[in-house]
């Protein structure tokens, strides 16, 4: 296999280049053949995602066993169609297990990608890091520290006030990295399919097409995952799929090679100290373990930088309150190496915010209006300055002026009522 970083996977010219046992290939194809009703050798090696010698490898075992047959011919290929016993085996495979695709990966070779395309591989600098980070205002110092942090590639906690710019940060800490690496459409182990690619996650590198490219695999920019309060443990297992009989890989296999961000972390449906005990090994031995239906368990790579943002304390000792339990594990805060404080920002800081606001909503940006609010906040509404009031004000002038039908205008009547609709009579935010 060619190394990763974009360049192409050779496709395999035979079944054993797959990796893949026979039975499972003969299986796959036979489904295919099923689904499609009738299809040509070429367009059936399109749906497996394997070369044509290989499907028409696969058409002949098929009809041999005499599961198929010949209705027409393509020029010099073959089209097919399933007969009586191929519909009925199909059938039976079908109930087994529906999934119809690209053919799946083996493990070992999903096990070696993931390796050979490691986060911990990839050379970070400072010019990545201001290219990703070119839209916040953030000071050389704290740039310095997210750049560090990202190259190591181990788990990071980003922690402070809410309002300070945690999840924008984490959010955009993916656009560090440049290139593609290789997402499977599928993973095969023990005679299971586990789907990984998935489009609501892994965002495509569009290339020309190319028939010598293995098509099993998808060139994707380093995943990017994003969980919030909606996190189970259940969703950090294999979610089996009663009705397909096909696991789909959890998410952090899915972010496997990229970033997996657990945002407002101590706010889940499950307690931080289950979160943690679960990824305890994992964070530091870079392993996972997966549990198949019937209680097996297998190895699989935790290749991902995890990301913990959270409003919660975490000050030299990592201290997370969840409802009336706490949690303070010094095991844990050493597999979390990079703990990055955010706070309040300067009157300088909360300037250059406001104004790419405003150059953001099209909004004439007024200096004075900066400084008269940042003085209104502190002194009326006893509020610190957060990166977030820019823009959250910022907008409510301008839903103002949409349903005036009228231009945005940046004045202190505007933004007088803005604050009145966004903070509470005591000051404190919404």
């Amino acid at each position: 296999m060619q190394p990763a970083n974009g360049h192409p996977l050779t496709i395999p010219d035979s079944i054993d280049g797959t990796g893949i046992r026979r039975s499972v290939l003969e299986d796959l194809a036979l489904k295919t053949i099923f689904v499609e009703g009738e299809v040509s050798v070429r367009v059936l090696a399109d749906r497996m995602g394997v070369g044509f010698a290989v499907a028409e490898d696969l058409f002949q075992r098929l009809r041999k066993r005499k599961l198929c047959d010949v209705t027409a011919m393509d020029g010099l290929v073959p089209r097919i169609t399933p007969n009586g016993n191929g519909a009925a085996r199909a059938l039976e495979l079908l109930a087994a297990n529906q999934y119809v695709g690209p053919a799946p990966v083996s493990l070992a070779d999903y096990v070696h990608r993931v390796r050979e395309q490691s986060v911990g591989l990839v050379e970070v600098g400072a010019a990545d890091v201001d290219r990703a980070f070119e839209k916040l205002v953030l000071g050389p110092d704290l740039r310095k520290q997210l750049g560090i942090a990202i190259l190591a590639a181990r788990s990071i906690v980003l922690y402070g006030p809410s309002g300070t710019g945690k999840t924008a940060i984490a959010e955009l800490i993916p656009d560090v990295y440049q290139g593609g690496v290789w997402i499977p459409y599928a993973v095969e182990h023990d005679s299971q399919i586990i789907t990984v690619y998935d489009p609501t996650v892994h965002r495509r590198i569009e290339r020309p097409p190319n028939q010598n490219n293995d098509r099993r695999w998808v060139l994707c920019e380093r995943p990017r995952v994003t969980v919030g309060g909606e996190l189970t443990i259940e969703m950090l297992d294999l979610q089996f799929n009663p009705t397909s009989n096909v696991y789909v890989a959890p998410l952090q296999m899915k972010a496997n090679n990229g970033v997996l961000i657990v945002d407002d972390f101590g706010r889940q449906r499950i307690p931080p100290e289950a979160l943690l005990n679960r990824w305890i090994v994992p964070l530091d031995r870079k392993i996972d373990f997966l549990t198949l239906r019937g209680g097996k368990k297998f190895e699989m790579p935790f290749d991902c930088l995890v990301i913990f943002s959270t409003n919660l304390e975490a000050a030299g000792v990592f201290t997370l309150n969840h409802e009336t339990s706490a949690l303070n594990d010094d095991a844990f805060l050493r597999r979390i190496p990079n703990k990055i404080r955010l706070d309040f920002v300067s009157d300088d800081e909360f300037r250059e915010i406001f104004r790419g606001v405003c150059t953001d909503f099209k909004v004439p940006y007024d200096g004075a209006m900066a400084d008269h609010l940042m003085m209104y906040l502190r002194s009326d509404l006893q509020q610190q300055l957060r990166p977030c009031y820019a823009r959250d004000l910022v907008q409510q002038v301008c839903w103002e002026a949409q349903f005036e039908k009228r231009p945005p205008v940046l004045d202190w009547p505007s933004l007088t009522r803005a604050c009145h609709t966004y903070f509470l009579a005591s000051g404190v935010v919404r």
